[in-house]
């Protein structure tokens, strides 16, 4: 159903208008000192459809999603018996308690992605990662209780961790608000299925807009002066999958947009902000009319036409010529084929962001969707009905990169000249 309906966005906006790829581990010394830790000298602007850093050389991104780390999906993490990433934690807490549903969770998070991780990134030549994550990494709920460190301060350790490890591999890091505080789409890559409250006319609704707000405003402050910041996506895939028509969906797009936009530029004037046009390229207006400034425009493609591709692709551009362009998630699907995503994406000047690094969940080694996987498949945790020790187990060490995942086969022949 879901790939039906962005099929459909995709065709309404064409109506409108009418060598080997070397993923091999890497090594076990750490690669960071090989490559260039970033300065302020590479601090990122959009300027007309290019990013430039300070010394004013254009930089073009090509990277890899970390997907399926700090937001669960069925299909693509290690667990079963429950339908979303709320469903995990609140079955968690039901059944071990808060502190020992979130010591499950770091287990997990501390497993899945690693300096191993990043060494392994930065090996196969990208200079970018989109994290993302949701607001159940900051919150324990949809009231706003902060999650909070040893100090009693907010903790933001995960995001810290992350953008030092690219920063100093020379990696850049997109900030992705996969799952906004009331949840911003139907889809369950939000937190939770069916529970799209962001938009909602309603005092819930703007509730959940005050967290999001208040969560934005901590992050473009913490990472307000970072080299390695390129830029803060401030809502994953807004109205995905959601019924409802073109038109709602564009106005409640720009309604938060523009709101989000000036969160994140009271505490940051400088960073780029990345908005989603998505699946249809009408979802955005024109900068120029809303006094943005600074901006990149993001698109996802998951179709399975060479054709429609190129012709998404080449609409877009006409269509949004002043402005940086993202393909911030894609893989080649059926008939649509890498040699013509990678050619088309560089012809129109397009930065790009592969759909993703790893995954655990089921099918995976016979897909495109991660650049590693595991032939004789994972342990799925059973949330329901596994005892604490036999999750834990489950979601540690047999997750982390190096003890058990191969570079899947798709990729080979079909990336590495095009990074």
């Amino acid at each position: 159903m879901k790939i039906i309906k962005k099929s459909i966005a995709i065709l309404m906006s064409v109506i409108f208008v009418t060598g080997a790829f070397n993923v091999s581990f890497a090594e076990n010394e750490s690669v960071k000192n090989a490559s260039r830790a970033l300065t302020q000298d590479d601090f990122l602007t959009a300027e007309g459809k290019y990013l430039f850093n300070r010394k004013g050389e254009r930089v073009i991104l090509k990277g890899v999603n970390l997907g399926a780390w700090l937001v669960f999906e069925d299909w693509l993490c290690p667990y079963e018996e429950v339908s979303d990433n709320y469903e995990v934690i609140s079955t968690l807490e039901e059944r071990f308690g808060r502190d020992g549903a979130y010591e499950l969770l770091n287990t997990y998070y501390d497993n899945t992605i690693t300096e191993y991780d990043f060494d392994n990134i930065a090996s196969m030549g990208f200079n970018c990662v989109r994290i993302p994550f949701w607001f159940r990494n900051f919150y324990y709920d949809d009231c706003g209780t902060k999650i909070v460190d040893e100090k009693g301060e907010w903790d933001f350790s995960r995001l810290d961790f992350a953008v030092n490890q690219c920063s100093e591999r020379g990696l850049y890091v997109i900030l992705d608000m996969h799952g906004a505080v009331g949840y911003q789409s139907d889809a369950p890559h939000s937190g939770k299925g069916k529970s799209c409250g962001l938009f909602e006319d309603s005092e819930k609704g703007e509730n959940y807009r005050r967290l999001t707000d208040e969560l934005w405003t901590a992050i473009a402050t913490r990472y307000r002066d970072n080299p390695a910041v390129a830029m803060y996506d401030l809502l994953n895939e807004p109205m995905c999958d959601v019924e409802c028509g073109e038109v709602t969906r564009r106005t409640n797009n720009e309604k938060i947009y523009t709101r989000l936009y000036d969160t994140v530029r009271k505490a940051d004037p400088d960073h780029i902000v990345t908005l989603e046009c998505i699946w249809t390229m009408f979802a955005l207006p024109h900068k120029i009319f809303k006094g943005w400034n600074n901006v990149v425009y993001q698109v996802h493609f998951y179709q399975n036409s060479d054709f429609i591709f190129n012709l998404f692709v080449f609409l877009t551009r006409i269509y949004y010529p002043d402005v940086p362009m993202l393909m911030g998630e894609f893989y080649p699907h059926k008939t649509t084929t890498w040699k013509n995503c990678f050619a088309t994406m560089e012809k129109y000047d397009f930065n790009w962001l592969l759909w993703t690094y790893k995954a655990t969940g089921h099918l995976m080694w016979s897909s495109d969707w991660c650049l590693f996987g595991s032939k004789d498949g994972f342990e799925r945790a059973k949330i329901k009905t596994d005892s604490f020790e036999e999750i834990k187990r489950k979601w540690g060490s047999g997750q982390q990169t190096q003890t058990g995942f191969q570079p899947t086969g798709h990729y080979e022949n079909n990336v590495r000249d095009f990074i």
